[in-house]
């Protein structure tokens, strides 16, 4: 007897849920992108649970006729794919035609659509007994999802807290609104909206419904296109982040990825502007052609492989660094009201009813803004700033990107306070110090590097994995100045450093360098300068409390003035805040407007 056995339908399909259907959110992003491929500009998600209940995505596209709904529901049918060449040009954002079986096979489901000239109901149970009846003509298509993962107990337990999945969904329908501004989006659950978008086009009156005005007057519009691609969107000033990753959206054609090469090139764009630890906040579209990607990978679709990843990565890189050289971007410290601070946002727990909070959540556990903006609240341009305003602190090329400052005194002996005829300015004698001292060691290392003998060598031992990584690298360090060479057992010897290194912090640097290279699991030239240039320049630098003299504070602020980038440290941290002339007569309620 055959120990092969074909399996039923049913089965196949709960298995292919487990890929395309994982938690709550996979769901909405299945039928808001059937929505969005049917030529909807009106996409309604209401929820009950965050989804665990019920999902309800309604549309007013093109709907079916009665034979596609029911055709609809079978394995591997699409109206999206119908040969392999198209398989190689794909413009739509679903193609598999494996969504729908998936999730019918999971929950219940109920599906209502009429193209204006039949209209269908159609209900299913578990992805079988299917029940076919007619219904009103209104154009479109609405799809009711009830009690997911109720015949398959296991996934139901792995589902997360309400607040997660939540998180998600807001995550998900937040970077679609981004992606389509000409699409009114409206999110909903418990009764509470979550969200919702105008769909007027207006991009950045989209990033306000999501970010609020404070971080949309802090974008920065960016365009640029090579022969393969082009990109446009707008990305935040440095002292806009956030602490993770969700920050940055990247969309191709439309389509919401997570690429990590493209995250990392958009990091590394803000290097030194931001603390490692934090991310900026990035729209970025990129238009190509869809014979140079391939989006066939994984279910979800959310991971692509680019053909030409290097041109891409250079055209965003340039983009990005070109805009925030052009800018001043010195923080302005603004006063707001505590009444102002509690409406900027609405927290997550209150898209749930009182009754349905549980105390055990933690809400910590969700790191996203999940504030409500009305788009009928008559924002202006005047509100958000237009683009003249954005790019008024332009500065002319070569020239000085702050104004000359006079120092005025000390406090704490660390922070130097200065003025200029636009408003008041606070240095961190210690960051701004770094910076300078970083700009000229990255100079000199970029240069003809000159090596000093040391008087005595510095002898360093290491464990055996360790010696072999620096034993591969010792042209690297020569290179840039420090001779070295091995010295018996796990032990090398250098006899050298940089002509830029003083004599008195040489031992210090030269170790520094060692791990530098020893600690990164896989080596990057570029990352070992910086961390090199970044470490030393801590190291020369004048610390917190210790004093300066008239003559120090304007050769610092004159210098730093001068530097290519005058206003973060090496590591992110500002090194330079104002107040306004503007803000301090508010204070002191000199201006009451």
């Amino acid at each position: 007897m055959s120990k092969i056995k074909v399996m039923d339908e049913i089965l196949a399909n709960k298995i292919a849920a487990g890929e395309v259907v994982e938690k709550t959110m996979n769901v909405v992003k299945e039928l808001v992108e059937n929505s969005i491929d049917a030529s909807s500009d009106e996409i309604k998600i209401e929820l009950i649970d965050s989804g665990v209940k019920e999902i309800k995505v309604s549309d007013n596209g093109i709907g079916m006729d009665r034979e596609d709904s029911k055709l609809a529901f079978s394995r591997h049918a699409t109206s999206k794919l119908k040969n392999l060449d198209d398989l190689f040009n794909i413009e739509s954002l679903g193609f598999r035609g494996e969504a729908l079986p998936s999730i019918a096979s999971v929950s219940n489901i109920e599906l209502k659509t009429s193209n204006g000239e039949v209209g269908t109901y159609l209900m299913l149970s578990g992805g079988k007994d299917m029940h076919v009846e007619d219904s009103d003509l209104q154009k479109g298509t609405t799809i009711t999802v009830k009690d997911l993962f109720y015949n398959t107990p296991v996934r139901l337990k792995y589902l997360k807290n309400l607040y997660v999945e939540l998180a998600n969904i807001t995550d998900y329908v937040n970077k679609m609104a981004l992606s389509y501004p000409n699409i009114k989006f409206t999110l909903i659950n418990n009764d509470r909206v979550l969200l919702d978008t105008d769909g007027k086009g207006d991009l950045r009156k989209v990033i306000y419904q999501i970010y609020g005005a404070d971080i949309t007057k802090k974008m920065i519009e960016i365009s640029g296109e090579n022969d393969d691609y082009y990109i446009h969107g707008y990305i935040s000033y440095p002292e806009m982040t956030k602490s993770n990753r969700n920050s940055i959206t990247t969309l191709v054609n439309g389509r919401v990825i997570k690429n990590n090469e493209l995250n990392k090139i958009i990091v590394d764009a803000y290097h030194t502007y931001i603390p490692k630890d934090k991310f900026p906040i990035i729209v970025l579209n990129i238009d190509v052609d869809p014979i140079l990607i391939d989006i066939n990978i994984h279910p979800t679709k959310m991971d692509i492989k680019f053909s030409k990843m290097d041109t891409l990565k250079e055209l965003v890189y340039e983009e990005v660094t070109k805009q925030l050289k052009k800018l001043t971007l010195i923080p302005t410290i603004s006063t707001r009201s505590e009444e102002a601070l509690r409406e900027t946002t609405i927290p997550l727990y209150n898209a749930f009813k009182k009754d349905e909070v549980n105390d055990d959540v933690k809400y910590e556990e969700v790191a996203l803004d999940f504030s409500v903006r009305d788009s009928d609240d008559g924002i202006s341009d005047q509100e958000l700033g237009s683009d003249e305003d954005i790019y008024e602190n332009k500065l002319e090329e070569n020239q000085p990107r702050i104004k000359a400052m006079i120092p005025r005194g000390i406090v704490y002996s660390t922070y130097i306070i200065a003025e200029n005829e636009d408003g008041m300015y606070i240095i961190d004698q210690h960051a701004a110090a770094e910076r300078i001292n970083y700009e000229k060691v990255l100079k000199s290392i970029k240069e003809k590097v000159i090596a000093i003998d040391l008087l005595i060598p510095v002898k360093i031992e290491l464990a055996s994995n360790e010696f072999l990584i620096i034993k591969n690298h010792l042209d690297t360090l020569k290179e840039y100045g420090f001779l070295a060479e091995e010295f018996g057992m796990n032990t090398i010897i250098v006899r050298s450093h940089p002509n830029w290194i003083s004599d008195d912090i040489a031992e210090e640097c030269i170790r520094k360098a060692v791990d530098i290279i020893i600690t990164k699991e896989e080596f990057d030239l570029d990352q070992f300068v910086w961390r090199m240039a970044a470490t030393m320049a801590c190291r020369m630098s004048v610390k917190a409390n210790d004093y300066l003299s008239y003559e120090d504070q304007l050769w610092l602020l004159d210098t730093l003035r001068k530097c290519d980038n005058p206003f973060t440290c090496p590591h992110g941290r500002p090194t330079i805040i104002t107040y306004t002339k503007y803000d301090l007569e508010k204070l002191f309620k000199r201006s009451l407007d």
